[in-house]
């Protein structure tokens, strides 16, 4: 065969074929990169922490309102007795006797404003603070959800999540507002390894609990014999 003969009909030019292969590369090059867009990548939501629901004290106002109201009508009754030409109660008569002569600095007078003291502060507490103190709020990813959870309920979940770690066969968890006092049972194990991992467990779960002010946490290992 003459090598000077050229090349079949049908067939292509290498050259034609590297200027094909270049432009396909090229194309392919210009191509975006298989996977998700940085760009597009998922941004965590701005959490809101829930402020802790108000009580209603229902108990603590309908007492006040009944002790007031039963004093208010009894004081009333007995003016418009002697409005009405009756003479006045005697713990009345008595009371006023006892309040224009008995001095300031008498013992049960200093009882007396001790004790109307203490009710005023109680009541002011009461009509400043908003209660339910065994409800802990949480985080929520909208200002207009709230959410609470019950704090025996976070006591559970916790204690579960202490009991998972090898080598603790029992726990008690104290639930406060601002600590969490643990205490465990190791049968086996080294205590500060069984105590690190407690504390690492409890850890975790509190983040999936996302309260809005976590308390600390206090862990105590003792040693149970079989």
């Amino acid at each position: 065969m003459n090598r000077d003969q050229d090349p079949p009909a049908g067939t292509e030019h290498p050259a034609g074929i590297d200027e094909v292969t270049s432009r396909t590369v090229g194309q392919l090059t210009k191509q975006p990169p298989v996977g998700p867009d940085p760009r597009s990548a998922h941004t965590p939501r701005s959490t809101h922490t829930t402020r802790r629901p108000w009580s209603p004290r229902r108990i603590p106002a309908a007492l006040t309102a009944l002790l007031i109201a039963a004093a208010a009508g009894i004081l009333l009754f007995d003016i418009a007795r002697v409005r009405a030409g009756q003479p006045a109660a005697a713990w009345r008569v008595r009371l006023a006797d006892e309040l224009a002569t008995r001095p300031l600095d008498d013992l049960w007078v200093r009882i007396g404003a001790a004790v109307i003291a203490v009710l005023g502060l109680w009541l002011i507490a009461l009509a400043v603070t908003p209660g339910l103190r065994h409800q802990l709020p949480l985080k929520t990813p909208d200002a207009q959800v709230r959410a609470v959870l019950d704090r025996e309920a976070a006591a559970f979940l916790l204690r579960d999540a202490a009991m998972r770690v090898p080598g603790v066969s029992g726990v008690r968890i104290r639930m406060g507002r601002h600590r969490i006092g643990t205490r465990a049972d190791v049968r086996f194990r080294d205590p500060a390894r069984v105590r690190a991992d407690l504390l690492a467990a409890l850890g975790e779960e509190l983040d999936r609990l996302t309260l809005a002010h976590p308390p600390s946490l206090a862990v105590r290992v003792r040693t149970r014999r079989k």
